[in-house]
């Protein structure tokens, strides 16, 4: 009690945990003394929610069976009474119906005991991130797992970002990222990017038109079928904004495939290429725009 008066005049916040009816709360197991023996049990606070990711939530399946192998892999790695081991799967599965998971969790995928194997020397391996936005994403990352890329998933829907606010500026063309230019004329699309604001590319495109120049294949296509420039509002379109790099590059891609694969675009042939991913996108997209049929009656 010394050290801790002492640690609490240093304005350090420390608490200490006390024996009562023989057993002691030590982080997550409560040890009980008996006259014989000794014995443990899984210690949660009388605060503890039952909230874990809801089955029904739009989240990557790993993230969503995570908090259940931990319940698990703990159960199962401490040595607890067979009483106390009951106990605690009950709990287990009370948790896992309070948020909607199947009625047999023990049969989700990865919640098995992994058998004891010597160890595999260890290799650099690559991993891709995707932001997680449904099946979709599944259908593109099962192609990537037939090669030598892990995959691991984020979501952006977490309690920071909807709670925290992000100051955003009122003058978006002073941002990077992809862009679109229209030809007012015939409505074939030039899709760019930019790591400078959106209003200097754009003024780069113009000049290129005025001075007859080749440095721009949108100024190009319209000196070529003698069409107008048009104004900034009808021919300008800011896709997403992005900072200038890899993310940016694969953006600017993906827009460009979008419009070849209407044949709707003034962007150079020679660098587009058919990409099965962007494909299964754009498909996904599609489906998603289809308005939903009613059978009739």
């Amino acid at each position: 009690m010394c050290v801790l008066s002492w640690l609490s005049c240093c304005g350090s916040c420390v608490t200490a945990e006390t024996e009562s009816d023989n057993r002691i709360n030590y982080l997550d197991i409560t040890i009980h003394k008996t006259p014989t023996d000794w014995k443990i049990s899984i210690y949660r606070k009388p605060t503890f929610p039952d909230t874990i990711i809801p089955y029904t939530s739009n989240h990557p399946t790993p993230h969503k069976f995570a908090a259940i192998r931990f319940l698990y892999n703990r159960l199962n790695t401490y040595d607890v009474p067979t009483e106390e081991y009951k106990r605690e799967e009950k709990i287990i599965h009370n948790i896992l119906r309070n948020n909607s998971f199947p009625a047999h969790p023990q049969k989700a995928p990865n919640l098995r005991q992994r058998k004891q194997t010597e160890p595999k020397p260890i290799e650099k391996q690559k991993w891709a991130t995707f932001t997680y936005i449904g099946k979709e994403k599944t259908f593109i990352t099962n192609i990537l797992r037939r090669t030598n890329i892990k995959i691991a998933f984020h979501t952006k829907n977490t309690i920071g970002n909807k709670l925290l606010h992000k100051q955003q500026t009122n003058e978006k063309y002073t941002l990077s990222g992809i862009y679109k230019l229209t030809c007012p004329a015939c409505n074939k699309a030039y899709v760019g990017q930019t790591g400078r604001n959106f209003t200097i590319r754009f003024n780069e495109h113009k000049y290129a038109f005025r001075t007859n120049s080749h440095t721009s294949k949108f100024a190009q296509h319209l000196i070529e079928k003698n069409h107008p420039f048009g104004t900034i509002h009808n021919t300008r379109q800011i896709i997403r904004h992005h900072k200038k790099g890899p993310h940016l590059n694969t953006l600017e891609r993906f827009h460009i495939y979008a419009e070849y694969v209407t044949n709707n675009h003034i962007n150079d042939n020679q660098t587009v290429f058919p990409n099965r991913l962007f494909n299964t996108l754009l498909k996904a997209h599609s489906r998603e725009q289809k308005p939903p049929t009613h059978s009739s009656p």
